[in-house]
Protein backbone atom coordinates (compact mmCIF):
# COMPACT_ATOMS: atom_id res chain seq x y z
CA UNK A 1 0.00 0.00 0.00
CA UNK A 2 1.84 3.19 -0.69
CA UNK A 3 1.70 5.97 0.93
CA UNK A 4 -1.06 7.99 -1.24
CA UNK A 5 -3.08 5.42 -0.95
CA UNK A 6 -2.92 5.26 2.81
CA UNK A 7 -4.29 8.87 2.97
CA UNK A 8 -6.73 8.22 0.19
CA UNK A 9 -8.31 5.53 1.95
CA UNK A 10 -9.20 7.80 4.89
CA UNK A 11 -11.09 9.93 2.50
CA UNK A 12 -13.69 6.67 2.00
CA UNK A 13 -16.30 5.26 4.71
CA UNK A 14 -14.70 1.93 4.06
CA UNK A 15 -11.75 3.53 6.14
CA UNK A 16 -14.12 3.92 9.40
CA UNK A 17 -17.24 1.54 9.48
CA UNK A 18 -17.34 -0.34 11.95
CA UNK A 19 -20.27 -2.05 13.82
CA UNK A 20 -21.05 0.05 17.52
CA UNK A 21 -21.15 -3.00 19.17
CA UNK A 22 -18.13 -4.42 18.10
CA UNK A 23 -15.74 -1.22 17.95
CA UNK A 24 -13.45 -3.18 15.63
CA UNK A 25 -15.80 -4.69 13.02
CA UNK A 26 -14.65 -3.49 9.54
CA UNK A 27 -17.87 -4.13 6.88
CA UNK A 28 -17.54 -3.65 3.54
CA UNK A 29 -16.38 -0.26 1.50
CA UNK A 30 -18.84 2.24 0.31
CA UNK A 31 -18.66 4.76 -1.73
CA UNK A 32 -19.56 8.09 0.47
CA UNK A 33 -17.29 10.33 1.11
CA UNK A 34 -16.39 12.30 4.34
CA UNK A 35 -18.31 15.12 3.53
CA UNK A 36 -21.52 12.82 3.23
CA UNK A 37 -20.76 10.41 6.15
CA UNK A 38 -19.64 12.36 8.81
CA UNK A 39 -23.01 13.70 9.82
CA UNK A 40 -24.36 11.50 13.13
CA UNK A 41 -22.64 10.49 16.01
CA UNK A 42 -22.75 6.82 15.06
CA UNK A 43 -20.85 7.90 12.54
CA UNK A 44 -18.10 9.63 14.49
CA UNK A 45 -17.96 6.58 16.49
CA UNK A 46 -17.66 4.26 13.85
CA UNK A 47 -14.73 6.54 12.42
CA UNK A 48 -12.98 6.22 15.35
CA UNK A 49 -13.82 2.41 16.00
CA UNK A 50 -11.76 1.74 12.66
CA UNK A 51 -8.49 3.96 14.10
CA UNK A 52 -7.94 1.11 16.19
CA UNK A 53 -7.99 -1.29 13.53
CA UNK A 54 -4.25 -1.30 12.58
CA UNK A 55 -3.40 -2.18 16.25
CA UNK A 56 -4.30 -5.60 15.36
CA UNK A 57 -1.62 -6.05 12.14
CA UNK A 58 0.98 -4.33 14.04
CA UNK A 59 0.75 -6.80 17.18
CA UNK A 60 -0.13 -9.51 15.28
CA UNK A 61 2.94 -9.24 12.87
CA UNK A 62 5.61 -6.87 13.50
CA UNK A 63 5.93 -5.09 16.69
CA UNK A 64 7.45 -8.17 18.59
CA UNK A 65 9.59 -8.98 16.00
CA UNK A 66 11.26 -5.24 15.53
CA UNK A 67 11.46 -4.59 19.55
CA UNK A 68 11.83 -8.29 21.02
CA UNK A 69 14.02 -10.57 18.43
CA UNK A 70 15.43 -7.10 17.75
CA UNK A 71 17.27 -7.70 21.55
CA UNK A 72 18.53 -9.65 23.95
CA UNK A 73 15.42 -11.51 24.78
CA UNK A 74 14.53 -13.56 21.56
CA UNK A 75 15.94 -15.40 18.62
CA UNK A 76 14.99 -17.43 15.95
CA UNK A 77 14.71 -21.41 15.08
CA UNK A 78 15.23 -21.95 11.33
CA UNK A 79 14.85 -24.80 9.46
CA UNK A 80 17.60 -24.56 6.66
CA UNK A 81 15.70 -26.41 4.54
CA UNK A 82 13.33 -23.87 3.76
CA UNK A 83 14.99 -21.23 2.90
CA UNK A 84 16.27 -17.41 3.95
CA UNK A 85 13.84 -15.64 5.70
CA UNK A 86 16.25 -12.39 6.21
CA UNK A 87 13.14 -10.29 7.01
CA UNK A 88 13.05 -11.95 10.66
CA UNK A 89 16.40 -13.41 10.95
CA UNK A 90 17.93 -10.20 10.36
CA UNK A 91 16.52 -8.23 12.81
CA UNK A 92 18.28 -10.87 15.47
CA UNK A 93 21.55 -10.83 14.38
CA UNK A 94 21.68 -7.59 14.11
CA UNK A 95 22.54 -6.64 10.30
CA UNK A 96 19.44 -5.65 9.45
CA UNK A 97 20.34 -4.03 5.33
CA UNK A 98 20.58 -0.04 5.70
CA UNK A 99 22.11 2.47 3.63
CA UNK A 100 21.56 6.36 2.67
CA UNK A 101 19.13 6.23 5.71
CA UNK A 102 17.01 3.46 4.67
CA UNK A 103 16.05 -0.13 4.91
CA UNK A 104 14.36 -2.82 3.05
CA UNK A 105 13.08 -4.49 5.65
CA UNK A 106 9.50 -5.78 5.01
CA UNK A 107 8.94 -5.47 8.79
CA UNK A 108 9.60 -1.92 9.37
CA UNK A 109 7.49 -1.18 6.15
CA UNK A 110 4.50 -2.36 7.36
CA UNK A 111 5.13 -0.96 11.09
CA UNK A 112 5.40 2.58 9.22
CA UNK A 113 2.38 1.78 7.08
CA UNK A 114 0.13 0.60 9.56
CA UNK A 115 1.03 3.40 12.47
CA UNK A 116 0.44 5.98 9.34
CA UNK A 117 -2.87 4.36 8.75
CA UNK A 118 -3.71 4.99 12.05
CA UNK A 119 -2.90 8.16 12.24
CA UNK A 120 -4.33 9.15 8.73
CA UNK A 121 -7.75 8.03 10.49
CA UNK A 122 -7.06 9.91 13.52
CA UNK A 123 -6.63 12.95 11.28
CA UNK A 124 -10.00 12.22 9.45
CA UNK A 125 -11.77 12.36 12.85
CA UNK A 126 -9.87 15.26 14.29
CA UNK A 127 -10.85 17.33 11.23
CA UNK A 128 -14.25 16.99 11.48
CA UNK A 129 -15.49 16.43 15.07
CA UNK A 130 -15.31 20.65 16.38
CA UNK A 131 -17.66 21.38 13.93
CA UNK A 132 -19.97 18.49 14.37
CA UNK A 133 -23.41 19.09 16.39
CA UNK A 134 -23.23 15.47 18.06
CA UNK A 135 -23.73 15.51 21.47
CA UNK A 136 -20.51 17.08 23.86
CA UNK A 137 -20.01 14.19 26.22
CA UNK A 138 -19.34 12.16 22.72
CA UNK A 139 -17.75 14.62 21.21
CA UNK A 140 -15.34 14.54 23.76
CA UNK A 141 -14.92 11.13 24.13
CA UNK A 142 -14.42 10.60 20.26
CA UNK A 143 -11.67 13.53 19.78
CA UNK A 144 -9.82 11.99 23.03
CA UNK A 145 -9.72 8.58 21.58
CA UNK A 146 -8.47 10.09 18.17
CA UNK A 147 -6.02 12.62 19.80
CA UNK A 148 -4.72 9.41 21.60
CA UNK A 149 -4.47 6.64 18.70
CA UNK A 150 -2.86 9.75 16.62
CA UNK A 151 -0.11 9.79 19.92
CA UNK A 152 0.42 5.98 19.93
CA UNK A 153 1.39 5.96 16.10
CA UNK A 154 4.01 8.92 16.33
CA UNK A 155 5.20 7.79 19.64
CA UNK A 156 5.81 4.15 17.77
CA UNK A 157 7.27 6.38 14.59
CA UNK A 158 9.62 7.98 16.87
CA UNK A 159 10.87 5.04 18.62
CA UNK A 160 11.28 3.37 15.54
CA UNK A 161 12.79 5.93 13.40
CA UNK A 162 13.52 9.50 15.20
CA UNK A 163 12.06 10.91 12.30
CA UNK A 164 9.02 10.51 10.57
CA UNK A 165 6.34 13.23 8.24
CA UNK A 166 4.69 15.05 10.69
CA UNK A 167 0.99 15.06 9.66
CA UNK A 168 -2.36 16.51 11.31
CA UNK A 169 -4.51 17.24 8.68
CA UNK A 170 -5.88 14.60 6.24
CA UNK A 171 -3.79 14.17 3.03
CA UNK A 172 -5.83 14.19 -0.32
CA UNK A 173 -3.08 13.62 -2.85
CA UNK A 174 0.47 12.25 -3.04
CA UNK A 175 2.30 15.61 -3.11
CA UNK A 176 0.65 16.27 0.09
CA UNK A 177 1.73 12.87 1.77
CA UNK A 178 5.52 13.24 0.69
CA UNK A 179 6.02 15.69 3.65
CA UNK A 180 9.00 17.01 5.33
CA UNK A 181 10.89 14.99 7.87
CA UNK A 182 10.06 16.12 11.67
CA UNK A 183 13.18 15.09 14.25
CA UNK A 184 12.51 13.25 17.07
CA UNK A 185 12.42 15.81 19.30
CA UNK A 186 9.20 17.56 17.26
CA UNK A 187 7.36 14.54 16.76
CA UNK A 188 7.36 14.40 20.84
CA UNK A 189 6.31 17.84 21.26
CA UNK A 190 3.60 16.70 18.85
CA UNK A 191 2.93 13.38 20.70
CA UNK A 192 2.89 15.48 24.21
CA UNK A 193 0.66 17.85 23.16
CA UNK A 194 -1.66 15.16 22.16
CA UNK A 195 -1.47 12.92 24.84
CA UNK A 196 -2.24 16.04 27.07
CA UNK A 197 -5.62 16.81 25.34
CA UNK A 198 -6.54 13.72 25.36
CA UNK A 199 -6.22 13.21 29.24
CA UNK A 200 -8.25 16.51 29.65
CA UNK A 201 -10.95 14.81 27.49
CA UNK A 202 -11.46 11.19 27.87
CA UNK A 203 -13.27 9.51 30.80
CA UNK A 204 -11.77 7.37 33.63
CA UNK A 205 -11.63 3.47 32.85
CA UNK A 206 -14.92 2.87 34.96
CA UNK A 207 -16.50 5.11 32.78
CA UNK A 208 -15.17 3.93 29.74
CA UNK A 209 -16.44 1.46 26.86
CA UNK A 210 -14.17 -1.77 27.59
CA UNK A 211 -10.99 -1.42 25.22
CA UNK A 212 -11.20 1.91 24.29
CA UNK A 213 -8.62 4.86 25.49
CA UNK A 214 -8.81 5.79 28.70
CA UNK A 215 -7.40 9.17 30.69
CA UNK A 216 -5.12 6.33 31.98
CA UNK A 217 -4.40 5.36 28.96
CA UNK A 218 -3.23 8.88 27.68
CA UNK A 219 -1.43 9.54 30.99
CA UNK A 220 0.42 5.90 30.78
CA UNK A 221 1.92 7.51 26.89
CA UNK A 222 2.48 10.42 28.44
CA UNK A 223 4.21 9.21 30.98
CA UNK A 224 6.15 7.01 28.77
CA UNK A 225 7.19 10.30 26.16
CA UNK A 226 8.63 11.78 29.94
CA UNK A 227 10.46 8.97 30.71
CA UNK A 228 12.18 9.01 27.01
CA UNK A 229 13.17 12.51 27.42
CA UNK A 230 13.95 12.09 31.02
CA UNK A 231 11.58 14.90 32.50
CA UNK A 232 11.36 12.73 35.57
CA UNK A 233 9.11 15.36 37.49
CA UNK A 234 6.51 15.47 34.97
CA UNK A 235 6.67 11.83 34.26
CA UNK A 236 6.67 11.20 38.08
CA UNK A 237 2.93 13.66 37.80
CA UNK A 238 0.86 11.51 35.33
CA UNK A 239 2.28 8.29 37.09
CA UNK A 240 0.93 9.40 40.48
CA UNK A 241 -2.29 10.58 38.86
CA UNK A 242 -2.85 7.02 37.54
CA UNK A 243 -1.79 5.63 40.78
CA UNK A 244 -4.15 7.89 42.73
CA UNK A 245 -7.10 7.29 40.48
CA UNK A 246 -7.81 3.63 42.24
CA UNK A 247 -9.16 3.08 38.86
CA UNK A 248 -5.90 0.21 38.13
CA UNK A 249 -4.32 -2.76 40.64
CA UNK A 250 -1.93 -5.82 39.87
CA UNK A 251 -4.12 -9.30 39.33
CA UNK A 252 -3.18 -11.46 42.14
CA UNK A 253 -1.93 -14.03 40.18
CA UNK A 254 0.53 -12.87 36.88
CA UNK A 255 -0.58 -15.19 34.53
CA UNK A 256 -3.93 -13.53 34.84
CA UNK A 257 -2.47 -10.19 33.96
CA UNK A 258 -3.23 -11.30 30.02
CA UNK A 259 -6.57 -13.05 28.54
CA UNK A 260 -7.76 -15.80 27.34
CA UNK A 261 -8.78 -16.06 23.67
CA UNK A 262 -12.64 -15.40 25.06
CA UNK A 263 -12.29 -13.72 28.02
CA UNK A 264 -10.30 -11.71 31.25
CA UNK A 265 -9.94 -8.78 28.79
CA UNK A 266 -9.16 -5.15 29.93
CA UNK A 267 -8.91 -6.99 33.39
CA UNK A 268 -8.37 -3.81 36.29
CA UNK A 269 -4.34 -4.40 35.60
CA UNK A 270 -4.99 -3.51 31.80
CA UNK A 271 -4.27 0.63 30.97
CA UNK A 272 -4.61 -0.09 27.36
CA UNK A 273 -4.87 -3.76 24.86
CA UNK A 274 -5.55 -4.33 21.72
CA UNK A 275 -8.46 -6.28 21.20
CA UNK A 276 -8.66 -9.15 19.31
CA UNK A 277 -12.25 -11.63 18.80
CA UNK A 278 -11.62 -15.37 17.97
CA UNK A 279 -13.50 -16.58 14.91
CA UNK A 280 -14.61 -15.62 11.68
CA UNK A 281 -15.30 -11.72 11.39
CA UNK A 282 -11.68 -11.15 10.73
CA UNK A 283 -10.79 -9.83 14.06
CA UNK A 284 -8.97 -12.83 14.88
CA UNK A 285 -4.91 -12.75 15.99
CA UNK A 286 -2.53 -15.21 15.48
CA UNK A 287 1.02 -13.62 16.74
CA UNK A 288 1.03 -17.21 19.13
CA UNK A 289 1.79 -18.35 15.65
CA UNK A 290 4.90 -16.12 15.31
CA UNK A 291 6.05 -17.49 18.96
CA UNK A 292 6.81 -20.83 18.31
CA UNK A 293 9.84 -23.06 17.01
CA UNK A 294 9.77 -24.61 13.88
CA UNK A 295 9.66 -27.18 12.28
CA UNK A 296 6.57 -28.36 14.59
CA UNK A 297 4.26 -31.38 13.98
CA UNK A 298 0.47 -30.99 14.82
CA UNK A 299 0.00 -32.87 17.72
CA UNK A 300 2.98 -30.76 19.24
CA UNK A 301 1.49 -27.76 18.39
CA UNK A 302 -1.62 -28.99 19.84
CA UNK A 303 -0.23 -28.95 23.02
CA UNK A 304 0.32 -25.17 23.27
CA UNK A 305 -2.99 -24.10 21.61
CA UNK A 306 -5.08 -27.06 22.39
CA UNK A 307 -7.11 -26.59 18.79
CA UNK A 308 -9.42 -28.77 17.06
CA UNK A 309 -7.45 -28.48 13.91
CA UNK A 310 -3.61 -28.17 14.84
CA UNK A 311 -1.51 -28.25 11.58
CA UNK A 312 2.17 -28.70 11.14
CA UNK A 313 4.17 -25.40 10.25
CA UNK A 314 7.59 -25.37 8.78
CA UNK A 315 10.10 -22.66 8.34
CA UNK A 316 11.44 -20.47 10.89
CA UNK A 317 9.93 -20.02 14.29
CA UNK A 318 10.44 -16.61 16.08
CA UNK A 319 10.68 -14.62 18.59
CA UNK A 320 12.26 -17.78 20.41
CA UNK A 321 13.22 -16.85 24.35
CA UNK A 322 17.26 -16.39 24.74
CA UNK A 323 19.00 -18.74 27.21
CA UNK A 324 20.16 -14.88 28.63
CA UNK A 325 16.56 -13.90 29.51
CA UNK A 326 15.36 -17.65 30.55
CA UNK A 327 18.79 -17.28 33.54
CA UNK A 328 17.19 -13.00 34.19
CA UNK A 329 14.70 -14.88 36.64
CA UNK A 330 15.21 -15.05 39.89
CA UNK A 331 14.98 -18.86 41.73
CA UNK A 332 11.71 -18.15 43.18
CA UNK A 333 10.15 -16.14 40.51
CA UNK A 334 6.72 -17.47 39.74
CA UNK A 335 6.66 -15.22 36.11
CA UNK A 336 9.31 -17.65 34.24
CA UNK A 337 6.68 -20.23 34.82
CA UNK A 338 3.74 -18.02 33.15
CA UNK A 339 6.17 -16.11 30.95
CA UNK A 340 8.23 -19.50 29.15
CA UNK A 341 7.39 -23.17 28.61
CA UNK A 342 9.51 -25.92 26.69
CA UNK A 343 8.57 -28.00 23.89
CA UNK A 344 10.29 -31.02 22.13
CA UNK A 345 10.44 -31.03 18.84
CA UNK A 346 10.69 -34.41 16.98
CA UNK A 347 11.50 -32.92 13.21
CA UNK A 348 14.01 -29.97 14.24
CA UNK A 349 17.53 -30.00 12.80
CA UNK A 350 19.34 -29.36 16.03
CA UNK A 351 21.35 -31.86 18.75
CA UNK A 352 19.31 -30.63 21.21
CA UNK A 353 15.31 -31.05 20.29
CA UNK A 354 14.15 -29.28 23.41
CA UNK A 355 13.65 -25.61 23.14
CA UNK A 356 11.62 -22.48 24.68
CA UNK A 357 8.63 -20.81 23.35
CA UNK A 358 6.48 -17.86 25.13
CA UNK A 359 3.67 -19.17 27.35
CA UNK A 360 2.45 -15.96 28.64
CA UNK A 361 -0.25 -15.75 25.01
CA UNK A 362 -0.72 -19.33 25.01
CA UNK A 363 -4.15 -20.12 25.33
CA UNK A 364 -6.34 -22.58 23.99
CA UNK A 365 -8.33 -21.71 21.30
CA UNK A 366 -10.91 -23.19 18.99
CA UNK A 367 -9.12 -22.95 15.45
CA UNK A 368 -5.82 -23.04 14.07
CA UNK A 369 -3.87 -19.58 13.64
CA UNK A 370 -7.14 -18.02 14.88
CA UNK A 371 -7.22 -16.81 18.70
CA UNK A 372 -8.79 -13.40 20.54
CA UNK A 373 -6.14 -12.72 23.28
CA UNK A 374 -5.71 -9.47 23.71
CA UNK A 375 -2.44 -7.90 23.12
CA UNK A 376 -1.05 -5.79 25.98
CA UNK A 377 0.04 -2.18 26.01
CA UNK A 378 0.46 -0.68 29.17
CA UNK A 379 -0.24 -2.58 32.32
CA UNK A 380 -0.74 -1.04 35.47
CA UNK A 381 2.92 -3.13 36.70
CA UNK A 382 4.80 -1.05 34.13
CA UNK A 383 3.07 2.20 35.81
CA UNK A 384 4.29 1.06 39.18
CA UNK A 385 8.03 0.27 37.55
CA UNK A 386 7.92 3.43 35.69
CA UNK A 387 6.70 5.44 38.71
CA UNK A 388 9.89 4.09 40.32
CA UNK A 389 12.36 4.66 37.84
CA UNK A 390 11.19 7.94 37.64
CA UNK A 391 11.80 8.43 41.80
CA UNK A 392 14.95 6.56 41.48
CA UNK A 393 16.08 9.38 39.07
CA UNK A 394 15.48 12.15 41.47
CA UNK A 395 17.10 9.89 44.33
CA UNK A 396 14.02 9.91 46.26
CA UNK A 397 15.01 6.48 46.87
CA UNK A 398 12.65 5.76 50.15
CA UNK A 399 10.06 6.55 47.62
CA UNK A 400 10.71 4.29 45.15
CA UNK A 401 11.27 0.97 46.52
CA UNK A 402 7.26 0.16 47.34
CA UNK A 403 6.07 0.71 44.10
CA UNK A 404 9.31 -1.94 42.86
CA UNK A 405 8.37 -3.99 45.75
CA UNK A 406 4.69 -4.09 45.23
CA UNK A 407 5.70 -6.05 41.43
CA UNK A 408 8.50 -8.40 43.18
CA UNK A 409 5.66 -9.50 45.83
CA UNK A 410 3.17 -10.42 43.14
CA UNK A 411 5.84 -12.35 41.60
CA UNK A 412 6.92 -14.57 44.74
CA UNK A 413 9.72 -12.06 45.51
CA UNK A 414 11.44 -10.83 48.74
CA UNK A 415 11.72 -6.83 49.00
CA UNK A 416 14.48 -5.71 46.74
CA UNK A 417 17.69 -5.68 48.56
CA UNK A 418 19.50 -2.70 46.74
CA UNK A 419 19.42 0.43 48.59
CA UNK A 420 22.11 3.03 46.60
CA UNK A 421 20.61 4.54 43.45
CA UNK A 422 22.76 2.85 41.04
CA UNK A 423 21.53 -0.37 42.48
CA UNK A 424 18.21 0.57 42.72
CA UNK A 425 18.40 1.65 38.96
CA UNK A 426 19.62 -1.72 37.85
CA UNK A 427 16.99 -3.31 39.74
CA UNK A 428 14.19 -1.58 38.15
CA UNK A 429 15.70 -2.40 34.74
CA UNK A 430 16.06 -5.68 35.36
CA UNK A 431 12.17 -6.47 36.82
CA UNK A 432 11.27 -4.02 33.63
CA UNK A 433 12.69 -7.11 31.82
CA UNK A 434 11.31 -10.20 33.22
CA UNK A 435 8.24 -8.66 34.35
CA UNK A 436 7.44 -6.59 30.80
CA UNK A 437 8.90 -9.57 28.58
CA UNK A 438 7.92 -10.55 25.33
CA UNK A 439 5.51 -7.21 25.40
CA UNK A 440 7.26 -5.04 22.82
CA UNK A 441 9.51 -3.27 25.65
CA UNK A 442 12.92 -4.27 25.44
CA UNK A 443 14.59 -2.82 22.45
CA UNK A 444 12.84 0.81 23.47
CA UNK A 445 14.43 0.16 27.23
CA UNK A 446 17.86 -0.58 25.71
CA UNK A 447 17.78 2.82 23.44
CA UNK A 448 16.46 4.92 25.95
CA UNK A 449 18.29 4.28 29.08
CA UNK A 450 21.88 4.55 26.94
CA UNK A 451 22.37 0.19 27.18
CA UNK A 452 21.71 -0.67 23.66
CA UNK A 453 25.25 -0.93 22.11
CA UNK A 454 27.02 -2.31 25.67
CA UNK A 455 24.11 -5.00 25.90
CA UNK A 456 23.91 -6.50 22.89
CA UNK A 457 27.75 -6.16 21.80
CA UNK A 458 27.72 -8.51 24.51
CA UNK A 459 24.97 -10.58 23.94
CA UNK A 460 26.16 -10.76 20.20
CA UNK A 461 29.91 -11.94 21.78
CA UNK A 462 28.04 -15.33 23.47
CA UNK A 463 26.26 -15.81 20.47
CA UNK A 464 28.78 -16.23 18.31
CA UNK A 465 30.87 -17.81 20.68
CA UNK A 466 28.03 -20.67 21.63
CA UNK A 467 26.16 -21.11 18.23
CA UNK A 468 24.51 -24.39 19.20
CA UNK A 469 22.69 -23.06 22.64
CA UNK A 470 21.19 -20.02 20.73
CA UNK A 471 19.55 -22.11 18.70
CA UNK A 472 21.58 -22.62 15.38
CA UNK A 473 21.46 -26.10 13.89
CA UNK A 474 24.82 -26.27 12.42
CA UNK A 475 27.93 -24.83 14.08
CA UNK A 476 28.79 -22.48 11.04
CA UNK A 477 25.14 -20.80 10.43
CA UNK A 478 26.10 -17.64 12.00
CA UNK A 479 26.21 -14.52 9.14
CA UNK A 480 29.56 -13.22 8.85
CA UNK A 481 28.31 -10.13 9.28
CA UNK A 482 25.77 -10.60 12.71
CA UNK A 483 25.87 -8.01 15.58
CA UNK A 484 27.58 -5.14 13.07
CA UNK A 485 24.61 -2.74 12.47
CA UNK A 486 24.07 -1.91 16.58
CA UNK A 487 22.24 1.53 16.08
CA UNK A 488 19.22 2.41 18.06
CA UNK A 489 17.05 3.56 15.42
CA UNK A 490 15.66 1.76 11.89
CA UNK A 491 16.30 2.97 8.58
CA UNK A 492 13.11 4.29 7.01
CA UNK A 493 11.19 1.74 4.51
CA UNK A 494 12.47 1.92 1.32
CA UNK A 495 9.84 1.54 -0.37
CA UNK A 496 8.33 4.93 1.27
CA UNK A 497 11.63 6.57 -0.28
CA UNK A 498 10.36 5.85 -3.78
CA UNK A 499 7.54 8.07 -2.96
CA UNK A 500 8.98 11.35 -1.03
CA UNK A 501 12.12 13.01 -1.70
CA UNK A 502 12.34 14.09 2.06
CA UNK A 503 13.91 10.63 2.92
Amino acid sequence: MKKSIIFSIALSLGAFSCNTDEFLTVTPETALSSATFFKTESDFIQAVNAAYVPLRTIHNITSHLLTEQHSDNARYVRNVLFGATENQSNLADFNVPTANGVTTNGNVLTAYRQNFLMIARANQVLALIDASTIPDATKKNVKGQALFLRALGYLDLARYFNRAPLQLTPVGNRSEAAAALATGDQLYAQIIKDATDAVGLLPAKSAQEAGRATSGSARALLANVYMIQKKWTDAETQLRAIVSSNEYSLMPNYADAFSTSTGNKNTKESVFEVQYLEGSAGLNGNFLYNMVPYPIAANELVTITGTSNAQPLSGEGNNIPTPDLIEAYEASDKRKEATIGMITLSGALHADKTFPYIKKYARPHALHNNHGMNWPIYRYSEVLLFLAEALIEQNKLADATPFLNQVRTRAGLANTTATTQAALRDAVYQERRVELAFESKRLFDLVRTGRLETVIKAYGDRVKANKARYYFPVEGFVPADAFTIITPYYGLPAAEADLSPNF
